[in-house]
């Protein structure tokens, strides 16, 4: 558990980009490097939490530590990797946001969008490689970026989902179940089926006490958070119209959108604006209500991710189900190659130097096979001598 925590800390320190980078992360750390998980069990947890409410990319961290060491590892992955973005968003929120407006940290931002860029890419390359190999199943990834570049939003990329899991389903059953047969790890010998079951009785529980709490004071707060983490889907820049319309009447506009480009300036996942908010709405002790909703709002994706993992395995060996993953796989690809557009490549390259450099960081990580970790500093160091 102690190596399941340093590795996701790591992580946790050098991951900019948001959402879809933290795949490209996590599939270069614990597939390529460490092999801790296969590629093909590395696409079955993502087709996973594609469907299921919460942070995805986080889920798919809880799942890969889940996947170690049962509940503790994952717990253990989810801490490792928020607790650098909790820590700076409370140092933000407590110094006014500060660090936002140095100049300095914007030039140094700037390039580690383009190691976000380089890391998307490089991710979108080995999952393409190996999820889109077939003609269909490279229609149905077209398709997804096509869908995604034309109708953004949430309500679009589930349809897109669910589209993509009904097609894969009725034609790539046989495929996709030979794809996968012996593939995937083996279960944990502690888990049986159904055996976590309670997690999801949790889950629902903890939702209708949410309806009845107190509309004031750390109830309310856990309550409001609560709502949104069982809620959203797809990811952290879909949390920030949630929790506006929760909790527009007790905060201004204004601390809404310097969370949400604190979310976006700090490493790991954006669900940790919930971090920023929690802080100031309870003045009384904002250091308890940063942390009140940072777990809330992440424990409901979490307790419903527990309460699948341990017949996940046994669900896609079913021809069926095997080929919806399938085809879920060829459409995450698609929807990565969206992303790696808008908003990553859009908010990255700004003219034919950063294009330049994000060809060099790519050169770096793939031709010369330097890790993700040793190419932050060379990004931080590129621009703070470009500032």
């Amino acid at each position: 558990m102690w190596q399941i925590f340093v590795q996701f800390l790591l992580l946790g320190c050098v991951s900019f980009g948001g959402p879809a980078a933290h795949i490209g992360y996590f599939r270069n750390h614990f597939v390529e490097r460490l092999g801790w998980v296969d590629g093909r069990d590395f696409a079955e947890l993502l087709a996973l939490c594609q469907f299921l409410p919460g942070p995805a990319s986080s889920q798919l961290g809880f799942a890969i530590g889940y996947r170690r060491d049962g509940i503790l590892g994952g717990a253990c992955a989810f801490l490792g990797f928020t607790l650098p973005s909790v820590l700076l968003m409370l140092s933000l929120a407590a110094g006014g946001g500060w660090l936002l407006e140095q100049a300095w940290f914007d030039s140094v931002l700037h390039t580690l969008k383009l190691l976000a860029l380089v890391v998307v890419a490089d991710a979108l390359w080995g999952m393409a490689r190996s999820f889109c190999s077939g003609r269909l199943t490279l229609v149905i990834g077209l398709f997804g970026a096509i869908a995604a570049l034309l109708a953004p939003g949430i309500a679009a990329q589930l349809a897109v989902l669910v589209l993509a899991a009904m097609i894969g389903a009725i034609m790539l059953g046989r495929v996709g179940k030979s794809v996968q047969a012996g593939a995937s790890v083996p279960a944990l010998e502690s888990e049986s089926p159904g055996r976590q079951r309670w997690a999801l009785v949790l889950f629902g529980c903890l939702l209708a006490l949410s309806w009845l709490a107190a509309e004031s004071g750390l109830a309310g707060v856990a309550a409001d958070f609560y709502q949104v983490g069982a809620l959203v889907f797809g990811g952290g820049h879909v949390v920030l119209p949630l929790l506006q319309a929760q909790l527009g009447a007790d905060l201004a506009p204004s601390q809404f959108l310097l969370g949400y480009a604190a979310a976006q300036a700090v490493p790991g996942p954006m669900f940790t604006l919930a971090t920023f908010l929690g802080y100031e709405l309870v003045s009384q002790a904002p250091v308890l209500g940063a942390l009140l909703a940072t777990l809330v709002v992440f424990l409901p994706g979490f307790l419903v991710l527990v309460a699948v993992l341990p017949d996940w395995q046994r669900w896609v060996a079913r021809p069926a189900l095997a080929g919806a993953v399938a085809g879920v796989n060829a459409v995450v690809v698609g929807l990565l190659l969206a992303a790696l557009y808008q908003p990553v490549f859009v908010s990255a390259v700004t003219g034919g130097r950063d294009l330049a450099l994000a060809l060099v960081g790519l050169y770096l990580l793939r031709g010369l096979g330097l890790g993700v970790i040793a190419l932050v500093p060379l990004a931080i160091i590129t621009g703070l001598l470009m500032f």
